[in-house]
């Protein structure tokens, strides 16, 4: 006879399947896509390939002369982090069944286009795109799709692996 799912048996050699938390884990995707992502983005401004200042999406609630300095790409990266949290905690339910980086990529393109488009133009927090600079444009979208990717493709990794976990599908074996 089966045990159900939340059973915890005491047989040795029996597996019980622990489900991954989906808030806790997108919220630690997020962080660590907001700090990596945000460091690159940094770097990228720091080397002018972008004219796009890392405080971007605060610009609205800050100075720019603050936002131009060291405290203000503080600032900028946390908002990113925020960003990434808030993007993940999305993704996480509404699309951590799709496969591959496909879905991730479109993702952060479609944030890309909505804060570079139409929320940051309308809000001051950019330049309108005729007015961006091309090397601004790309490097920016491609840091955008390349964290969407981030997101979706490591969220739609862990629950499509968890749905073969829950299948108690038997691991691969290492032996030669």
């Amino acid at each position: 006879m089966p045990l159900p799912r939340d059973a915890k048996p005491n047989v040795p050699g029996v597996q019980t399947v622990k489900r991954t938390n989906r808030f806790m884990y997108a919220l630690q995707i997020g962080i660590f896509a907001g700090l990596i992502f945000g460091a690159i983005r940094w770097i990228c401004y720091y080397f002018r390939f972008t004219g796009v200042i890392p405080g971007f999406l605060v610009e609205p609630f800050f100075l720019r002369s603050f936002l131009a300095g060291n405290g203000g790409h503080v600032v900028g990266t946390a908002a990113f982090i925020v960003l990434s949290v808030a993007a993940s905690l999305l993704y996480a339910p509404i699309a951590s069944k799709l496969r591959g980086p496909w879905p991730g990529a479109l993702y952060g393109a479609l944030w890309f286009c909505v804060l570079y488009l139409w929320i940051g133009p309308m809000l001051g927090m950019l330049l309108p795109l005729g007015k961006l600079s091309w090397d601004s444009f790309w490097t920016d979208g491609s840091i955008f799709v390349m964290w969407g990717v981030f997101i979706g493709y490591s969220i739609s990794y862990e629950f499509t692996n968890e749905r073969r976990r829950d299948k108690q599908m038997p691991l691969p074996s290492m032996k030669h």
